[in-house]
């Protein structure tokens, strides 16, 4: 269920065959932070086009970090059965060979996750190190050059490896060739560092790890020494230690290369994290990104828009929350129709069966899965009349779902999902409104937010100096504004019309005017004086 630094290594050869084996793969994430509150007009607006969305993001992605990350892999059995092995994977940013990383830590969301019993402890002191393709690079090079490092601040690291270069200086000095000692409570990279700072030290040692925190160091001579540094069995080659400074970023590689479909709830922020934290740092295009991502997984399904099309097509009540969506299908499924596929977790994953963990990244992932599956069996059995096999496969449900695929929800904005595999499509919002202003002058953009937010929430953007356009998602909303400001002293609020309102619009008519009346003046004039 939980995997952390110590045991990631151990897991990933398991890992990597049940990722193969898969039908599919659900992901979820949690962060330090959403999005940065010290940026000036970085909320998400409904004014934002995609493109403009996506800088905002990108400017959180970079100041924040994930420290957990969730994998429900869903494989499906002979009879109409999906067995799920969901992982908690508690990440931390490699600190071996790369420059310092740096994140920011929002308070509400550490608030959020605390109260949902995110164990912090996991993440700092066991967290699986993970790097992109830039910091790899930076990495092999200082390896190769030997100019490596691990990025340390803390007393008690230095207390640690002091103490074990300590140990074995005063050791060697008496100890025989073959003699060894054994170091203990060494973990993660103190690990790899102890033997590489050893062995550039002393000419006459060799260092094996045993595991449990232990490294073994023998004495030996330069010829014994330099025959095992050429055998396949040197825990300190390069190669071995960018695996294990790569951390996560190998399992991330397993799931580019088999591109199973992959599955998320509101997962753009998902999205940017795969790519920033363990592909590339993200583009500053917004097509680009989008091309990555399409390239990494060609097949990425996000419930919340599976979810919106069930609400409307099977009439389901609407739903605001991923726990909310699972708790709905499941005391909704149809009776009357073919049997749902059967959802079982593996043995090692029962505890999701018996209890609720809402925001922890390995049961969210169970839930989207689940979800998916929920929603796929629905939408086939209504889309054949009921007429659906006994075990239907997964290839019927991606059919029933094909409009949905690669189709990512966009969250308050001007298109209703990100398509990562064609054109974004406009999606239909309430009209705009315009506020004009008469008799308050100096109104601020925040001003008239907090004037409408009373009534209901809407977006706010100057037009002009005396004018500003107001966006909502609820129809409800416009009808409510447009009638109880009919009578307002100063703010008279009207239905926007481009061609009325707009001040490109209206500068390009008085420019028109003004070529139309010099037009019609030397006209008259040059009529006059053939006369």
């Amino acid at each position: 269920m939980e995997v952390g630094a110590e045991g990631f290594a151990r897991h990933l050869p398991r890992l990597r065959r049940r990722i193969l084996r898969a039908t599919f793969v659900a992901l979820d994430m949690e962060f330090t932070g959403l999005h940065s509150t010290s940026l000036q007009n970085n909320e998400p607006s409904l004014f934002d086009s995609p493109a403009e969305r996506y800088v905002k993001a990108r400017q959180g992605v970079q100041r924040f970090t994930l420290v957990q990350l969730g994998l429900a892999i869903f494989s499906k059995e002979n009879s109409n059965k999906y067995v799920v092995h969901s992982y908690n994977f508690f990440l931390f940013p490699s600190t071996l060979g790369v420059k310092d990383v740096e994140f920011t830590l929002s308070a509400s969301s550490i608030q959020f996750l605390s109260h949902y019993g995110f164990d912090y402890n996991k993440f700092l002191k066991d967290g699986i190190p993970y790097m992109n393709e830039v910091q790899e690079k930076f990495l092999r090079q200082h390896l190769l050059a030997g100019t490596w490092k691990v990025c340390r601040t803390s007393n008690a690291d230095r207390d640690v490896m002091k103490k074990a270069i300590d140990e074995v200086t005063t050791w060697i000095a008496a100890a025989k060739e073959g003699d060894t000692l054994i170091l203990q409570d060494l973990s993660g990279y103190h690990m790899i560092e102890v033997q590489l700072v050893l062995r550039q030290a002393l000419e006459n040692v060799w260092t094996e790890p045993l595991g449990d925190k232990k490294v073994m160091v023998k004495k030996v001579n330069p010829e014994h020494r330099q025959l095992l540094e050429n055998s396949s069995y040197d825990h300190c080659k390069e190669e071995l230690i960018l695996l294990s400074a790569r951390g996560f970023t190998n399992l991330f590689e397993v799931l580019v290369k088999v591109k199973k479909p992959l599955v998320g709830h509101n997962m753009l922020m998902d999205l940017m994290h795969l790519h920033d934290k363990f592909y590339r740092p993200l583009p500053e295009s917004y097509e680009e990104f989008k091309r990555n991502i399409h390239n990494l997984f060609p097949v990425i399904i996000d419930t919340k828009t599976v979810t919106k099309s069930v609400q409307k097509k099977c009439l389901f009540p609407r739903v605001s929350s991923l726990v909310e969506a699972y708790t709905v299908l499941c005391s909704n499924l149809n009776p009357k129709g073919p049997p749902c596929p059967v959802i079982a977790l593996a043995s090692g994953c029962s505890r999701y069966a018996e209890k609720k963990f809402p925001h922890e990244a390995g049961y969210d992932a169970f839930l989207c899965g689940s979800v998916l599956l929920m929603s796929a069996h629905l939408l086939l059995c209504r889309s054949t009349d009921g007429v659906v096999e006994a075990e239907p496969s997964f290839s019927q449900y991606l059919t029933v779902l094909a409009e949905h695929v690669n189709k990512v929800n966009f969250i308050r904005g001007g298109v209703s999902s990100i398509n990562f595999s064609g054109e974004d499509s406009p999606c239909r919002h309430p009209p705009a409104l315009v506020v004009h202003v008469r008799g308050w002058p100096g109104l601020t953009e925040e001003q008239i937010y907090q004037e409408f937010k009373a009534h209901c929430r809407f977006d706010v953007r100057r037009l002009s100096k005396n004018q500003f356009i107001l966006l909502s998602n609820k129809y409800k909303h416009v009808r409510h504004v447009l009638r109880d400001y009919r009578h307002h002293p100063h703010l008279q609020v009207s239905v926007y019309r481009h061609w009325r309102h707009s001040p490109s619009v209206n500068c390009l008519l008085q420019i028109s005017g003004i070529v139309a009346l010099w037009s019609l003046l030397a006209f008259v004039l040059g009529g006059a004086r053939s006369y």
